[in-house]
């Protein structure tokens, strides 16, 4: 069990991370990190910079916002503009033949996270 938990240490426990909100859902980032999140303005290449931080640490630090750090922001830049899976909406009530079938596709933005400034 010991071998475990020094796997866990050596994988990076102590390195810095964030918690950010963005399109109305948080999610935990360190540097180097890539998620995609709802679209944002920007072409592929341009920097973006996300203000709402709730929460930083690592490092034996923990910083958290009431409701946002004051002062910190996490730098990313846009690797990708692009949609997600359709996802198909299906109406449907019983003995009344109505039926729509429609279908829709989320515009998302693939960022690579560059810093964290806390």
């Amino acid at each position: 069990m010991s071998e475990k938990t020094s796997k866990n240490t050596v994988a990076g426990g102590d390195a810095q991370y964030a918690i950010v909100e963005t399109g109305g859902k948080q999610y935990r980032v360190k540097v180097g990190d890539v998620l995609s999140v709802e679209k944002l303005d920007g072409d592929a290449g341009a920097e973006v910079t996300l203000d709402r931080v709730l929460l930083i640490g690592g490092e034996g630090d923990v910083k958290v916002g009431t409701p946002v750090v004051e002062g910190a922001s996490v730098a990313a830049t846009i690797a990708d503009q692009y949609r997600g899976e359709k996802i198909v909406v299906f109406k449907y009530k019983p003995k009344k033949n109505y039926r729509r079938k429609t279908g829709h596709r989320q515009s998302l933005t693939r960022l690579q996270i560059t810093g964290i400034n806390a």
